[in-house]
């Protein structure tokens, strides 16, 4: 594995030791960020099931300004903050291990807002759709934020959501990839804009 383009292009990333972490392969790496970018403007980003970091190092590689990654697993968190040393991220990336629902809870109460999510969790997990409600009712989306699930071949999000529309599905072997955009373009902040102004 390695970064694909920017700032840490070519830079070789370690993989978590054994069966239980499946990595990203960079033929679906390089598709996803071609599909969402390729390159990006500043903002956060948040991978939630971070495994080796490498979603969210590409995404900081490519101009997001920090990334934040999540892992409830002690030698993945590991591999990541090695991989961010080697990428050189820097203060750029927070690192922490906590399963994904409560590390939710965790970053809605800092107030962090992400405009590209990743949510990479194992296989037998289906219930993306769950946690992307979650991130809307804890205010944690920018507007028009990107959401890349990666998940089996064998399942199927839907293509409409409420607050999420499907831009794109693809698969690649037994990988598939569905990404959405966050819809709701509502203030949460509770400000009412004035017309006359």
């Amino acid at each position: 594995m390695r970064v694909i383009a920017g700032e840490a292009k070519g830079r070789t990333l370690k993989a978590v030791p054994g069966m239980n972490t499946r990595p990203t392969t960079d033929k679906v790496k390089e598709a996803i960020f071609s599909m969402i970018g390729p390159y990006f403007d500043g903002g956060l980003a948040l991978d939630l099931f971070a495994g080796t970091g490498g979603l969210g190092i590409e995404a900081w590689s490519r101009g997001i300004e920090r990334t934040v990654f999540v892992d409830r697993e002690n030698i993945s968190i590991d591999v990541i903050r090695q991989n961010v040393q080697t990428a050189k991220m820097g203060s750029a990336a927070e690192i922490y291990r906590n399963d994904a629902e409560r590390a939710l809870k965790a970053l809605a109460k800092r107030g962090q807002k992400f405009r590209l999510v990743f949510l990479d969790p194992p296989y037998k997990m289906i219930t993306m759709d769950s946690l992307m409600a979650q991130l809307v009712e804890k205010q944690m989306l920018e507007p028009d934020a990107i959401i890349v699930v990666e998940h089996d071949a064998a399942h199927r999000y839907s293509e409409q959501m409420e607050h999420f529309e499907q831009l794109k599905h693809a698969k690649y072997g037994d990988t598939a990839v569905s990404i959405y955009q966050y819809t709701n373009k509502e203030s949460h902040d509770g400000s009412v804009t004035d017309v006359n102004e």
